[in-house]
């Protein structure tokens, strides 16, 4: 079955950002005094705040104010991002670039802001290369769930199984295997274990890996 699409997430997938995010969730949670820790940082890596803010309040301390504390890292890693950029991962754009040559439709689902989202990718001089951008405000619920992956499929005009959806984040990977996509790891900040691998189409290193995928199915049209 050939592949029609891609859809990608973005932060540690697209761009090398979820560092910033575990900097500035910590900053954040102790400028106002809770004690968030590394591991609990990477435990909410593209978590919906539904389930991010209870799972918190578990791990961190029962009083952990998740709201607050989100506004607060974002205020801090918007000014960041505008005094230093964003840096893409290796391969990004000459993979998007590929990707577009071959006539393969190009989403992005995104646990991001649009408005940023947007923002990001034209810093890296990505944006141009997106057929369709689905962000978890456009649906009612966020990752895992498979919502934003849906969108993405309906906004592409393909069926589910005919896209591969990249990802860094557990929670990215079972939102993507529940909407039916097939789901391509490229890990970041850690490995999966047995039971996410079993989920996957496949993990690889690097995103120009997911190249050697698509023409496995489908040969590069010349």
């Amino acid at each position: 079955m050939a592949i029609l699409a891609v859809a990608f997430d973005l932060d540690g997938t697209l761009l090398d950002t979820e560092k910033l995010y575990r900097r500035f969730w910590l900053e954040a949670a102790h400028r106002l005094g809770y004690p968030m820790r590394e591991e609990h940082a990477l435990r909410i890596r593209s978590m919906a705040a539904e389930r991010a803010e209870p799972l918190l309040r578990e791990i961190v301390c029962p009083d952990f104010d998740y709201h607050a504390v989100r506004a607060l890292r974002r205020e801090l890693m918007d000014a960041y991002i505008d005094a230093h950029g964003v840096e893409p991962k290796p391969g990004m754009l000459s993979t998007l670039s590929a990707l577009h040559e071959r006539g393969v439709r190009i989403a992005l689902a995104s646990a991001t802001p649009p408005e940023r989202v947007r923002k990001c990718l034209t810093m890296v001089g990505a944006l141009r290369f997106f057929d369709a951008i689905a962000c978890v405000s456009m649906v009612p619920h966020g990752k895992p769930a498979p919502d934003v992956y849906l969108l993405a499929a309906r906004q592409l005009g393909v069926a589910p199984g005919d896209a591969l959806a990249v990802e860094d984040s557990p929670s990215g990977i079972r939102a993507a295997h529940a909407a039916g996509l097939r789901p391509v790891m490229v890990p970041d900040l850690d490995q999966p274990d047995d039971a996410l691998r079993a989920l996957c189409t496949a993990v690889v290193p690097t995103l120009t890996d997911v190249l050697a995928l698509i023409d496995e199915e489908d040969p590069p049209r010349r």
